[in-house]
């Protein structure tokens, strides 16, 4: 019989190891479908609160944010590009270009939960698309409008979000309780409110965890 599980996916959306991490837990749970049967909630994380509008060149950011060279920055994405590709999630060859604040999409995402968390996840995933493999301006109301038509979500609902500050005092809210719960990094992993898989691990390793947790459960 399979174990009913809870998983909670904080990340951001301009984070590429959450498209990764994503990704890799999807496949993981369909390869333990038979032992588990598991809704997830996407939960939000900031990478960069205080991005002012029209973002900064993602060169110019890396280098103020973590020091890297150019160097290393394209080593770094030559890693990304080759772990998207082995579970199939394809980025941009040319990055993203810039980093946009994503507050509002945070917003939008918020609500798709309280529609449906099957909504939830699709919005999730059109967001990542349009970011890492299209490149988009993240910030765009356009491009947010685009993502929520894509998952069958009402798309002048969202206008109206958008059009206003609803939904931000829960995004903070939550962001505030998983930094409080030690979430400094995403994607942050968290089966059942007690267990954490922090990064963008491999299928094999989420398999293995769900599996593992999976059996405890059922004891």
């Amino acid at each position: 019989m399979a174990s009913p599980l809870h998983i909670d996916f904080v990340s951001d959306i301009s984070c590429p190891w959450c498209a990764i991490g994503l990704t890799a837990l999807e496949q993981a749970l369909t390869d333990v479908q038979d032992e588990v049967v598991a809704d997830i909630h996407v939960q939000p994380f900031e990478l960069n609160p205080d991005m002012p509008a029209g973002g900064q060149d993602i060169g110019e950011h890396l280098t103020q944010k973590y020091g890297s060279t150019p160097e290393q920055q394209a080593q770094i994405r030559a890693t990304i590009a080759q772990r998207g590709a082995d579970v199939g999630f394809g980025f941009n060859p040319d990055g993203r270009g810039r980093i946009y604040n994503t507050l509002d999409a945070h917003r939008l995402l918020h609500w798709a939960g309280l529609e449906s968390a099957t909504q939830q996840l699709a919005l999730k995933k059109a967001l990542l698309v349009a970011c890492h493999g299209q490149r988009q301006v993240m910030e765009s109301p356009e491009v947010l409008l685009a993502a929520v038509a894509q998952a069958g979500l009402d798309v002048a609902r969202a206008q109206s979000i958008l059009a206003s500050d609803e939904f931000a005092a829960e995004v903070r809210e939550a962001e505030a309780f998983y930094t409080g719960q030690g979430i400094h990094s995403v994607p942050a992993v968290i089966i059942n409110r007690q267990h954490l898989i922090s990064g963008g691990q491999p299928m094999a390793v989420f398999a293995q965890a769900l599996r593992q947790i999976a059996a405890e459960v059922r004891s």
